[in-house]
């Protein structure tokens, strides 16, 4: 049985419950990390929103075996836990490996496991096993109804606290695309469903050695998919994207977030009020 809404430390996300923003850079750096969660903070206090910050330690699954990787698992986590004790903000990062969700699980609320590993049951169990809440990230190459499958591996192991994350399906080459009604479709599983705005505008390699994006779609998409009904909004952000080592083409500037976080609770308040 899954929850919903589901508890994520002491926030609280789904039906009933306010609207949820996941965002921060796409890997941790000690530079940027206290002026992004700071703006955080501060959007979270003006739109009466939950906020949790989001970063990466590794990104291991880099289209470039040069590609820069992150901070590794001890320095990750240290920075995570910094941004929790000096922001009280919830925290969250992604593992790519099972030995890593017992760390993580110390110091992040929920725990994220990405699309490519989606269906990798020994590690959602071990998520599982943390006793946090975890947010699956539908594979690009899944169906939305094959997300029913990743909420029962995870039930099965002992969390209840499960969110499902639509983040596009591969198309062609080089591209994504984004079927709004996969958001409909993996609501019916029971779970909260959060939208991932910065990753849907990918473009898997499309730099060569790294990949490629257009954060011009990034509200638009933002936008449409608050429109069609989502609890959370997931989303990388940077002072200045182009310093970023990961995603620099498809992050959102900080100083453009709050204008795409407005719009998007102006909509969000539309469609919970019909």
């Amino acid at each position: 049985m899954t929850n919903n809404p589901v508890n994520i430390g002491l926030i609280r996300c789904g039906i009933g419950e306010r609207f949820l923003l996941i965002a921060g850079p796409c890997a941790l750096q000690e530079e940027f990390n206290f002026a992004i969660a700071e703006e955080l903070v501060r959007l979270r206090d003006v739109y009466r929103i939950n906020v949790i910050f989001k970063g990466s330690f590794d990104k291991a699954n880099r289209t470039s075996i040069d590609s820069y990787r992150g901070s590794g698992l001890e320095s990750g986590v240290r920075m995570l836990a910094e941004v929790r004790d000096k922001f009280g903000l919830s925290v969250t990062t992604d593992i790519h490996e099972s030995y890593q969700a017992a760390v993580v699980g110390e110091v992040c609320d929920l725990i994220q496991i990405p699309a490519f590993l989606s269906r990798q049951t020994d590690l959602l169990v071990a998520a599982a096993r943390t006793g946090r809440a975890v947010n699956v990230k539908k594979g690009q190459f899944m169906s939305p109804d094959d997300m029913k499958n990743v909420v029962l591996k995870l039930n099965k192991s002992g969390c209840e606290n499960v969110l499902l994350c639509e983040r596009g399906t591969f198309f062609g080459y080089g591209r994504l695309v984004n079927d709004m009604g996969a958001l409909v479709t993996m609501r019916k599983f029971g779970t909260p469903i959060v939208f991932d705005a910065t990753h849907s505008v990918q473009e898997p390699g499309g730099l060569g050695k790294t990949t490629g994006g257009n954060r011009e779609l990034v509200e638009p998409l933002a936008l449409a998919a608050t429109a069609v009904g989502i609890d959370a909004l997931f989303l990388e952000t940077h002072p200045i994207p182009q310093k970023s080592p990961s995603d620099s083409a498809n992050m959102i500037p900080l100083k453009q977030l709050e204008s795409l976080i407005k719009n998007v609770i102006e909509i969000n308040h539309i469609v919970k009020k019909k």
